[in-house]
Parts: C-alpha cells; structure tokens; sequence
C-alpha cells in the first residue's frame, strides 16, 4: 500500500499541501503518548495521521485528504480532525470537490471521547459541503474501519474500494473472532452489500478518480434530450400487439440505451442500506460535454434496494445541479414476500418522493415495459416520452383480467380497453410523445 504522499503524488501531480491547524498535542496526558507521537513522526516525515492540502486529478482541481496508515494506524485524534475539517472548510470557501483517500483504524485511543467527537465534526463538515453543492469521492484503502469509514468513507457522494481493502466499522481487533476472514469485511463485500460503487485497483485509481470529477463537475443547461428509439418503427396494432412488442426478446434494452447515449460512464451501485438491484442501472454519464446522471430499468420486477438505489441517484444529481435520465422498463414492482419485508412501498415513497422534489430537470423514456407503480415511480411528471414499441398501463393486462375476475382469454381484449399503446398514451396526455428514431 503506498504511503499517503505518494498516493497523492500519484493521482495528482502537483500538491499544495494546506498549513496544519495548531491544537493541544495531548489532551489526556496519556504517558508515553507524546513519544508514540514523535516517533510516528520520525517514521513517516508526516506531522499527523493525514495530509491535506489541494491538487489537480485529470483537470479537475481538488481538496486531497490523505490518511497514512503508518502513523499510529491512521488514527484519528483532535489534531486529525482539525486538519479535516479545515480542508473541507477551504473546499467550501473555494468550490472545490473532496477526495478522501481513506486508510485508518479508527479513533485514537490516547485522546479518549474527544478523539470519537472528531467523528461529529467530520460529518458536519460533509454536510457542509453537500449544501454548497460540492461533490464528495471516498476511496476506501487497506484497511478502512471504525467511525472513519462510518463518517468519512460511507458519507460520501461516490465510494470507490481498492481492490482487497479490508472495509468495515468492526475493525479485525473488534469483531468476533469467527469473522476475522469473513468476506463482508472487504472492499468487495460492501459492494455486494450495496455500500460501495465500485472496487477498482489502486493503479487505475488515478484514472477512475479523474473521470469521476469530470463527471461530478460539468453541468450542462436544460434537461437531458429525449434518448433515439432503438428498436422496431413499426406501431402496435392493439393493446395486445403492443405489449407482445415491449416483450419481445429482440426489443433493445437499457444497455443498449445507454450505450448508444452516452459517450462514457461509470456506475452508482447500491442502496447503501445492504441491497443491490441488478435490475437497475444507474450512475453518470458523459454527453455532448455534459454530465447526465441515469437510471434505468432493465425489464425485470424491481426490489425494494434498486427503488432505493435510482433515489440516491437522483437526490445526488439534485445536490450536484446534474440533469436527470430515466428509462422504465418493468413489468412491476417485485410482489414476493421479501420485498416487502425489506420495505417495498416506503422504497417506492422514497423514490417518488426524490422525483416530485428534485430542483434539476428529469427526462424519462419508456424503452419497453410500462408496468404500474413500478415504472409510474421513475417517471417525470411532465417530461415522459414512450418508444414505439413501448406500453405503459395502470397494471398488466393479466393482472388486470384477474382483479376484474375475466378469463384468461379475455386478456387482449383487456389489453386494448387499458389503453396503453403510446398513441393512445399521447391522446391521454400521459405521455408527451413517441421517441423518433
């Protein structure tokens, strides 16, 4: 793992590191602790535990925070704390993003509570920074445990693990020993877990970390234009026809969408609460020189976690002033017994919630399959368009005959009574129009 200077060096260039704020060395007057001090010094030729100061990664200029792991394990005490949150306070003053390249054990023992209390402010400084609009890129190294990564890592706008970092609030001296090697304690873990975006090797750190600050910096004027159809010209000939075509297995899906969209992009994973929705694919992405943040369906019945997963999306995009894309393709929301154990209609509260307060303008397609609450929640209100070979209905016409207690036969006919061919869809004022090609 390299040290913190060098880390810095090797993702930015050029550093300017900020003056460490003056505090009381040793405010317990633990024995033995200012020598622990002088000799961690002596060890790293750092002052502290992190180093802070500003750099440009890519072309994008940046605050640094820096922890170094061997000075005293990266802890954090009073004068951590201070040099943290007065870099964020010079982010703040001079608009720029953070990055915290994390490598910590968490709060220094020597300092007691007044070390822990330094979790507060780091936090308070976070939220600072949120509300001037200012992104915020944790990187998670080896090892990021305690309230660091629960204040500082998992507080961020985009988390990035390296590669086999050790990740968790239980540090390996503090969870039970039965879990010392347990898999949820790594970078790869929380991914899984729906707690971190990426897992990247520290070589290609560089080059992630300048993507993403592009894509986090560069705001663009208006709403995201309205995505090409992709797939079949041809419109539906009724209900039914219509919804054979979002169903087709030949339909282009959100994938393609988005690749056809974008010129690059990279991923927001997770909900950030234990649960990752495949099913939905969000992140940003570059076009035309802009940045437009996305989410999108891909045709299956979305978890509570993917609803959860588009909300921080779009409530991120709002901080940041990012235009919003969405596409819907679903045939529902996931109806089994574990979605609304994990909390399916608060997911669905959330998301709609996010939608109906954004600031930032949303642009929604619907690529494929409109199904009911599932895909209503994903939509802007007064910007959804359709593809031709799209439908969007109050809920699927099978499920529709079943309530009204129909034959299965009756289902086209069901079909055409809902309505839900885009023309129709146009003529009913639910949708603004059909996506040309």
């Amino acid at each position: 793992m390299a040290e913190a200077r060098a880390l810095v060096t090797a993702v930015a260039g050029a550093f300017t590191e900020f003056d460490a704020p003056g505090v009381r060395p040793d405010p317990l007057g633990w024995p033995g602790y200012p020598a622990s001090l002088a000799a961690a010094a002596a060890r790293t030729g750092e002052g502290e535990s992190v180093l802070c100061g500003r750099g440009k990664i890519g072309a994008v200029e940046a605050v640094l925070v820096a922890f170094d792991f061997r000075f005293l394990g990266g802890s954090v005490g009073t004068a951590t704390g201070e040099r943290i949150t007065h870099a964020f306070g010079e982010a703040v003053a001079a608009g720029l993003p953070v990055v915290s390249m994390l490598a910590t054990g968490g709060s220094r023992m020597q300092e007691g509570l007044l070390s822990l209390r330094q979790l507060q402010r780091i936090s308070a400084a976070g939220v600072a920074l949120r509300r001037a609009g200012l992104p915020h890129v944790a990187v998670l190294r080896d090892p990021t445990t305690g309230g660091v990564w629960a204040s500082l890592g998992a507080g961020a706008d985009v988390v990035l693990g390296v590669a086999g970092a050790q990740v968790g609030f239980a540090g390996s001296r503090v969870r039970p020993a039965e879990f010392a090697a347990d898999p949820a304690y790594t970078a790869e873990g929380q991914r899984i877990a729906g707690q971190v975006d990426e897992v990247v090797t520290e070589p290609d750190l560089a080059d992630v970390l300048a993507q993403w600050l592009s894509l986090l910096t560069a705001r663009g004027d208006g709403p995201a234009p309205v995505p090409r159809a992709l797939g079949t010209r041809v419109p539906a000939t009724d209900g039914w026809d219509a919804v054979r075509l979002a169903r087709s297995a030949e339909r282009p899906r959100a994938g393609v969408y988005l690749d056809d969209y974008f010129e690059g992009r990279r991923p927001v994973s997770g909900d950030r609460a234990g649960g990752v929705d495949p099913g939905m694919l969000c992140g940003v992405g570059r076009r035309d020189g802009r940045s437009i943040a996305y989410a999108a369906q891909t045709g299956t019945a979305n978890t509570p976690a993917g609803f959860r997963t588009a909300a921080r999306l779009i409530r991120m995009a709002d901080r940041l002033g990012l235009a919003v894309l969405t596409l819907v393709d679903t045939p529902g929301a996931a109806a089994d017994p574990a979605a609304e154990r994990a909390g399916l209609g608060p997911a669905l509260a959330e998301l709609f919630s996010a939608v109906a307060g954004a600031t930032v303008p949303i642009t929604t397609l619907v690529v494929g399959e409109g199904g009911s609450g599932g895909a209503l929640a994903m939509c802007a209100p007064e910007s959804t368009w359709i593809t031709p070979d799209g439908y969007f209905s109050v809920i699927a016409p099978e499920l529709a005959a079943a309530i009204l207690k129909r034959d299965p036969a009756d289902v086209p006919a069901t079909a055409e009574q809902l309505r839900l061919r885009p023309a129709e869809l146009v003529e009913l004022g639910v949708v603004r129009g059909i996506a040309a090609p």
